[in-house]
């Protein structure tokens, strides 16, 4: 799996941008919200990946921030939401958006999103919030998917939700734990073993 890339950008042709690493060129397909953020052409840049294999194709996606891949990677999760759908959610709204929309059950904002109609909107609404986590703040917001901001217990939440634990149900684990000294790794041990007892 391509993690990111780093390297000049070749072309903008929204959604297709073409990255230039070391002289091998990436196309890639990214949402607007990416877009609105990169350099002029030739500047020097770093995008966050999804990489998308079907039996047809394969396919790069290109993120600027971390929120953005985390809720694309969500996003096709839900079922009936296939990567252009997913694109064209994060083009439509903000992450945050997104998040408040879920949180107080707005499908009249959703609908707004082109390609979104009422059970398109319900649909996600219903599968998405447990993947937020809880009420404040949860797997999308800005302060990562702890919610806490510090990138030790984000990774100990994605590692968590990786083994299969529900994002709510990781958030309730996290709570316990007092993360703000601990590596990654002592975190996951410590919310763990709180599971056990």
């Amino acid at each position: 799996m391509i993690g990111f890339l780093r390297g000049r950008i070749a072309a903008k042709h929204p959604p297709m941008l073409l990255l230039d690493v070391n002289g091998v060129g990436y196309e890639l397909e990214a949402p607007m919200s990416t877009f609105y953020d990169l350099p002029a052409a030739g500047e020097q840049i770093t995008l966050l990946t999804h990489l998308l294999v079907r039996e047809d194709a394969q396919i790069l996606f290109g993120f600027g921030t971390e929120s953005e891949r985390s809720l694309f990677r969500n996003l096709l999760r839900v079922s009936g939401i296939g990567a252009k759908m997913a694109l064209g959610i994060l083009s439509g709204i903000s992450v945050e958006g997104f998040a408040r929309c879920v949180r107080a059950e707005d499908s009249a904002t959703l609908i707004k999103v082109p390609g979104i109609g009422k059970k398109t909107a319900e649909r996600l609404i219903m599968e998405m919030r447990d993947r937020l986590g809880d009420e404040a703040g949860g797997g999308l917001s800005a302060a990562g998917p702890s919610g806490r901001g510090d990138s030790a217990a984000d990774e100990a939440f994605g590692a968590l939700v990786a083994l299969g634990y529900k994002p709510a149900e990781v958030t309730r684990m996290l709570k316990s734990v007092a993360t703000g000294e601990g590596t990654t790794e002592e975190i996951i041990r410590q919310a763990l073993q709180g599971t056990v007892k």
